[in-house]
């Protein structure tokens, strides 16, 4: 797999809802705080998209994607001016989602997924992200009609295994969405998800994941993509945050954790694997990452699967 489905993978998203609504003309919704990741994008008619810790709204239209990775309180109004309703609130009274308004006045129809994406994967992944990413451009539109005509065909006809092809839908689009920001240029942030835009870093981060047991030095992995040592050096820091060797313990230590979860393979075994000569080498590098020893990781996974 490639880096970007590899860390997807690790993550195992759950969806929270998958579906559409329709925010009704001369209204606004709140939304609260929740954990996780909304992906939505608009069906029909248009609606404004405030979040909390961002200065300005952004109007959704007809075919426009966005993605809120933080979890932050959000508002959807098709009139600026209404005043918002509480979400949890309009939800009390009435059955609200997984309805395509007939009406062609209608305000706003949407329609995708809300994920939790948990454990320490989740912020490799999110952290570099602004409150909001909006996938605008007609260039963008022309990519996600295919799947928008394939979501809203869903949601419009109650079919025998609707509610399963839906989450599907809504994250491939959440995925979909996530490829299209990273490959925009204009975005003009750092972080790992936007190394996966450059062919080199792309191809040193390709290195590392197919074979995160290797004894890789900072040389063998600056010859792999054509640089010099100390040109791949700065520009990997530069775009993912931290240096190629700092990523590499890292990314060691998140598939650790995932088989630690899943598996009983001793931790030797699993230290062998993973390029450390030691136990206690291994040990020591996984708790400089994740603030606890391997064997406290595994016993806090069990707690919390037995408080679920």
């Amino acid at each position: 797999m490639d880096p970007l489905s590899e860390v997807l993978a690790l993550m195992k998203p759950e969806s929270y809802v998958s579906g559409g609504y329709e925010v009704a003309p001369g209204t606004a919704v709140q939304f609260p705080k929740r954990a996780g990741v909304k992906c939505y994008a608009v069906m029909s008619g248009q609606c404004w998209l405030s979040v909390d810790g961002s200065s300005d709204a952004v109007l959704l239209q007809a075919g426009e994607c966005y993605i809120l990775p933080h979890g932050l309180p959000f508002c959807l109004a098709t009139d600026r001016a209404a005043t918002p309703v509480d979400y949890e609130t309009l939800r009390s009274v009435r059955k609200w989602g997984n309805e395509v308004p007939s009406d062609q006045q209608c305000g706003c129809f949407l329609a995708g997924g809300h994920f939790v994406l948990t454990g320490p994967q989740a912020d490799l992944l999110l952290g570099p992200l602004p409150p909001v990413v909006h996938l605008g451009k007609e260039a963008d539109k022309d990519a996600m009609r295919s799947s928008l005509a394939r979501m809203r065909e869903e949601v419009s006809e109650a079919r025998p295994g609707g509610a399963i092809v839906m989450q599907q839908l809504a994250y491939a689009l959440l995925v979909q969405a996530l490829r299209l920001y990273v490959e925009d240029e204009a975005t003009g942030r750092a972080g790992w998800l936007f190394a996966l835009a450059d062919e080199k870093l792309s191809k040193a981060l390709r290195c590392m994941h197919g074979k995160p047991g290797y004894n890789w030095s900072l040389q063998e992995l600056a010859e792999s993509v054509g640089m010099s040592r100390s040109l791949f050096a700065v520009k990997f820091k530069d775009t993912v945050g931290t240096s190629p060797m700092e990523y590499l313990t890292r990314w060691r230590m998140l598939l650790a954790c995932s088989r630690l979860e899943a598996s009983g393979e001793f931790l030797s075994e699993l230290a062998s694997s993973l390029g450390y000569q030691s136990e206690s080498a291994f040990g020591k590098a996984f708790k400089r990452v994740m603030g606890c020893s391997p064997r406290q990781y595994k016993l806090l996974d069990k707690s919390n699967n037995r408080d679920d």
